[in-house]
């Protein structure tokens, strides 16, 4: 093996190391906030009883305008709080959506977070 493909290697294999870590959601998954996490459904593996939608709602108007990475983290941020009042233990079927609407002559954006809170027996 020449020195030139040895290092290539060398930089490939730190590269595969280094990006594996860099996939991580901290939105959804438990961490130090004590918010409830957002579950896929087959990550749910104990029985629970639904303790009721989440529903928020929130209108942009063009000045404020969000790019969409601004509103998964609104939208997955929104539902852990409104989950924790509720006293939740996580929040599954997700979905973050925005719709475009017309306020008068002022063109605006409604973004629509929502999800149903659970509760572990």
């Amino acid at each position: 093996m020449t020195g030139f493909t040895r290092l290539w290697l060398q930089v490939f294999v730190i590269t595969v190391l280094l990006s594996g870590c860099a996939g991580v959601d901290s939105n959804t998954r438990d961490d130090s906030s004590g918010l409830p996490p957002i579950l896929a459904q087959d990550e749910v593996v104990r029985s629970y009883i639904k303790l009721g939608r989440i529903q928020i709602t929130r209108e942009v108007f063009t000045t404020d305008a969000l790019i969409s990475t601004d509103v998964y983290d609104w939208g997955t941020a929104a539902l852990r709080r409104e989950a924790a009042k509720m006293g939740a233990d996580a929040i599954i079927f997700p979905e973050i959506t925005g719709a475009h609407t017309t306020s008068g002559v002022i063109p605006s954006t409604e973004f629509r977070a929502t999800g149903m809170a659970i509760k572990f027996k």
